[in-house]
């Protein structure tokens, strides 16, 4: 908050579709103003704030506003249903949550059924129809409110108190609540800020992730303490994306690998002069070699940098640099972090070259899952993140990433749990056993596809059991893939389902065509 107070009236933040331009003032005043107007409405140090927004200078008005206040902010995927609204905001019990013009009637709905909810507020416009919902415009104008200029943060247990709340998504069904305790946070930001040849209040960075994404939210709080120029999009629009980056001269950009592959390959693309780009850098899923290739030599762009994390781990606790860039590879070690390989099976450290599960240590790994221990204590071990990814590192201390043992669908940088639209496909009375994995997709990365079995003597297509998903699921959990009926679905003795034989089936039926 004090770091947007010292940046004057230098632009911190940009609407790309707007267009407006945001000061380090207006967003310092808004911020000190709504953190007073929430201790007004009861909000208290380590009491919870929602937050349903797609990006826009109102998210960041609202998490800093937050943070201020020694609250915990949790931030909502706007794309939810109701269900999963209902059931992330159970894990982290907001007592008011923001919610913007897309996502506020859906969070309404859900806040009545939840007497912990004692307000939601409306980003955008100033009527609704919904009791209990306030106009986020009306509160920052209105006189009832006095605010001073200035305002002191609480005292606060950096390592103990949890700042954000994030959702992650598990293997076996719905998301968990990731704790970041600010000292994570601080830890993560003072890794990320090195020195650049370039000023930090020199850079124009252009994101499109999510905010209410880890990967998003860090990006934000990460970018507002270096006072680098911020364009944001609220979603990816193909003309608004490579209008932003011609128009503005931006020189860094957050991506994940589809719109990596958009660069590539898209015509589109041609029209645009995109060379004020210097780096781009990708995460959230692999990112193949023949794409980073095409992008260097379609637009010129001569950095383009991976790197590995968890909604666990903060952000990336790998990163390639100048040096440590190999063909694949997920770059080296960032400062202050200590990673192991074991065995799966025997938890036997493994050397060089030997792929095992990656484990990791350091500041940044997350304090637990809100309200479940057992995944906790599962998750971390000792004090070391078992991340579920298989990998190695090589000679030169280099990571690669080769398979994973956890089951997550990667569908356009979004983790998707099999295990939540399998137990959803079984609701479904025509259903008898299903089985979802990911299809592998140029594009999006894994595409969700189903193997259904009918029950006996019912009349079910492929179509209605989309349509079913589609009616009940965010749009990243709809069965992009396709629909395969067979007549049972592969499980071990335990009654594990074997994704292994899916995916070969799958393999053998494009071997066919």
């Amino acid at each position: 908050m004090d770091r947007y107070k010292s940046f004057g009236d230098q632009t911190v933040m940009i609407d790309a579709v707007s267009g407006i331009e945001y000061t380090g003032k207006f967003l310092y005043d808004s911020i000190v103003r709504l953190a007073q107007i929430l201790q007004k409405l009861g909000i208290k140090h380590n009491d919870v704030v929602g937050l349903s927004s797609e990006n826009s200078v109102n998210f960041a008005i609202a998490m800093f506003a937050g943070f201020a206040v020694g609250a915990t902010v949790a931030p909502l995927n706007v794309t939810y249903s109701e269900r999963e609204v209902d059931h992330a905001i159970n894990l982290s019990h907001p007592k008011i949550i923001f919610a913007s013009k897309i996502t506020v009637d859906r969070i309404a709905k859900v806040a009545k059924q939840n007497k912990f909810v004692k307000a939601v507020i409306a980003l955008s416009g100033s009527s609704t129809n919904h009791p209990k919902v306030y106009s986020f415009t009306d509160l920052m104008n209105s006189d009832k409110y006095k605010t001073k200029p200035d305002f002191t943060t609480p005292a606060a247990n950096k390592t103990e108190d949890v700042a954000l709340i994030v959702c992650s998504s598990g293997t076996t069904g719905l998301p968990k609540g990731v704790q970041l305790t600010q000292f994570n946070l601080l830890a993560t930001i003072d890794s990320q800020i090195q020195p650049t040849m370039i000023p930090f209040n020199e850079i124009t960075l252009l994101t499109v992730i999510p905010w209410f994404h880890a990967f998003g939210c860090l990006t934000l709080i990460t970018t507002a303490t270096m006072g680098t120029r911020l364009v944001y999009l609220p979603k990816f629009e193909e003309t608004l994306f490579l209008s932003a980056i011609e128009k503005y001269r931006v020189m860094m950009a957050f991506m994940v690998p589809p719109l990596m592959v958009f660069l590539a390959k898209h015509p589109i693309v041609d029209k645009y002069d995109l060379s004020s780009l210097m780096v781009l850098l990708c995460g959230a899923a692999p990112l193949s070699r023949e794409t980073e290739d095409q992008i260097k030599e379609r637009i010129g762009v001569p950095f383009i940098r991976q790197g590995y994390g968890l909604s666990e781990s903060t952000l990336s606790v790998l990163v390639q640099t100048d040096d440590y860039c190999k063909p694949g590879s997920v770059g080296v070690l960032k400062v202050g972090i200590y990673a192991k390989v074991v065995d799966p099976d025997t938890g036997k450290i493994l050397g060089p070259n030997e792929r095992g599960e990656l484990c990791f240590k350091g500041d940044g790994i997350m304090k637990g899952y809100i309200g479940d221990s057992k995944s906790t204590q599962s998750a971390i071990r000792d004090g070391w993140l078992h991340t579920g990814d298989i990998g190695y590192f090589d000679d030169s201390l280099e990571f690669f990433i080769v398979d994973r043992i956890k089951e997550l669908i990667k569908y356009k940088g979004f983790q998707v749990p099999p295990a939540e639209i399998e137990a959803l496909l079984l609701t479904n009375d025509k259903i008898k056993d299903a089985a979802v994995i990911g299809k592998p997709d140029e594009e999006a990365g894994e595409l969700p596809m189903a193997f259904v079995v009918k029950q006996p003597n019912t009349q079910l297509t492929a179509e209605d059991v989309i349509n079913f998903v589609n009616e009940r699921a965010s749009p990243a959990k709809r069965l992009r893939g396709g629909v395969v009926f067979v007549d049972e679905i592969p499980k071990n003795p335990s009654g594990k389902i074997l994704r292994r034989i899916l995916r070969d089936m799958l393999k053998k039926q494009k071997s066919k065509l």
